[in-house]
């Protein structure tokens, strides 16, 4: 079952990226020559104007035809007629709307909670060494740099500091207050069975839910995802992470599957995966921007130095140049995503 709701995820995923182009191709007036959901052989197919509207046989996305995307047309509500900033917005849509799925997901998830776990500081335990530097009330705004949105990220960057100097962002009586290499370091706690733990000794506040705080605190969430997304290309472009650490679509649909099986009930099975699917729409967010041929972000980075030229030289670049590049950073993707697919396989068979 896990399966089959992970693969028609994945549809909604890059069908939700699609409808995001030809909505802001429509809205700038730019020619949308078809808008497909599915690929594949068409199995039904209405023309509406100058738009092709198909459903196809297979359920893995879809497509946003429009005129002039591939290359110079005499059409003049063709994409590559229309102005940079034009183009820009229908570029970045199809990831604005993997993002605001993302949101809308987590907004799902979050909605039967009672309250939310806040970075405010509603408490200390007895004799906390860092009571009277900080105070009740105090909301940690950042560590180390790190934006701070739930309780968890303040041991997550508190605690990965080697020395414990930290710098810390609070927000007190409506005002930042800077706190510069201030030591804090877990402190031993005897619990009342005897057991001894190490902890900052700070009690946080719960704030309650609401439309508004699900909201925000649904916005955190994906936030707080796309900062793990840049941390995990961090550490694979510094050896801190391995190729074979990359997982693609056979990987990530099994580990759904994981997820949805070692949940206690089916209720909570599901309601993992739709957590894990709004990680994976943000994911793919940040990913389709990345100024790399092919991607969305790719064609971001060749429009903006093409405009720059033309500006320069008063001489547009020829397109078939950018067509060549994104061909070339199109196979290269292809070779990348055949590599993954391979260590997806092997996890899988060695299991």
């Amino acid at each position: 079952m896990y399966i089959v709701l992970a693969i028609i995820a994945f549809g909604v995923l890059i069908f939700v990226h699609e409808l995001g182009h030809f909505l802001a191709a429509k809205a700038c007036g730019v020619k949308v020559t078809e808008f497909s959901m599915g690929m594949g052989p068409r199995l039904l197919h209405k023309q509406e104007g100058e738009t092709v509207y198909s459903l196809r046989a297979l359920p893995i996305g879809g497509f946003c035809a429009m005129e002039g995307e591939d290359g110079p047309s005499d059409d003049p509500r063709a994409f590559s007629n229309h102005s940079v900033l034009h183009r820009l917005l229908i570029l970045v849509a199809g990831s604005a709307m993997n993002f605001l799925l993302g949101i809308l997901l987590v907004c799902i998830v979050y909605a039967p909670s009672g309250g939310f776990h806040s970075p405010v500081i509603v408490g200390f335990f007895p004799e906390c060494p860092y009571q009277g530097t900080l105070q009740e009330g105090d909301e940690i705004r950042s560590v180390n740099g790190h934006r701070i949105y739930f309780t968890n990220n303040f041991s997550e960057y508190a605690g990965a500091d080697a020395d414990g100097d930290l710098d810390l962002v609070i927000r007190r009586d409506g005002k930042n207050i800077r706190l510069d290499a201030y030591h804090m370091v877990p402190v031993e706690y005897t619990e009342d069975d005897g057991t001894v733990t190490l902890k900052y000794g700070l009690y946080f506040g719960i704030e309650e839910a609401n439309v508004f705080t699900t909201l925000k605190y649904s916005l955190y969430t994906c936030l707080d995802f796309v900062r793990m997304v840049w941390q995990g290309l961090v550490q694979l472009f510094t050896g801190q992470a391995a190729m074979s650490d990359l997982t693609g679509v056979v990987g990530i649909v099994d580990i759904i599957n994981e997820t949805g099986q070692s949940a206690p009930t089916v209720s909570q099975g599901v309601e993992n995966v739709v957590f894990l699917m709004a990680f994976i729409a943000v994911n793919l967010a940040v990913m389709n921007m990345l100024p790399i041929p092919a991607l969305d972000g790719g064609h971001v980075l060749t429009l903006l130095i093409c405009f720059a030229i033309e500006k320069i030289t008063g001489k547009k670049p020829n397109p078939m140049i950018e067509g060549y590049i994104h061909y070339v950073g199109l196979i290269l993707l292809l070779l990348l995503m055949a590599v993954v697919l391979y260590f997806d396989v092997a996890r899988i068979v060695k299991r």
